[in-house]
């Protein structure tokens, strides 16, 4: 069986930087499936502020080619629970409870920012 991913932001702006770890591995998974994100990865990463306009416009393409995950009842839910039981940011806790719920393995630089979700599984591809 194939695994499932969802992206975290900080993935999406490697790849945009031209980080060679991160651009075959969304290559590759975007031959084999749609990128997945968040809709609050795509508020974040269509929001950065660092972006060019031909990087933003770049960007935009991107996303538009992804499964983007709203926030419904049961992920808001999940993400309360995730917030009182392990302190974590609001997005950071969207993010995971999309993630946990979907049964997707979330794909991330800041293990950090997750470390205390214990039901989720989070790949660093750069270790």
């Amino acid at each position: 069986m194939t695994s499932e991913y969802l992206l975290d932001t900080n993935i999406l702006i490697y790849y945009t930087k031209g980080c060679h770890d991160i651009k075959s591995f969304i290559d590759n998974l975007a031959l084999r499936h749609a990128l997945k994100i968040s809709i609050l990865t795509k508020v974040e990463f269509l929001g950065w502020d660092k972006h060019t306009p031909e990087g933003f416009e770049k960007c935009k393409g991107l996303i538009e080619t992804a499964t983007i995950y709203s926030v419904d009842e049961n992920i808001a839910n999940k993400a309360i629970e995730l917030k009182r039981d392990t302190k974590i940011r609001l997005a950071d806790a969207v993010i995971a409870a999309t993630a946990i719920l979907n049964k997707l393995k979330l794909v991330t630089r800041n293990t950090e920012d997750f470390k205390n979700v214990d039901e989720l599984e989070v790949i660093n591809i750069f270790k």
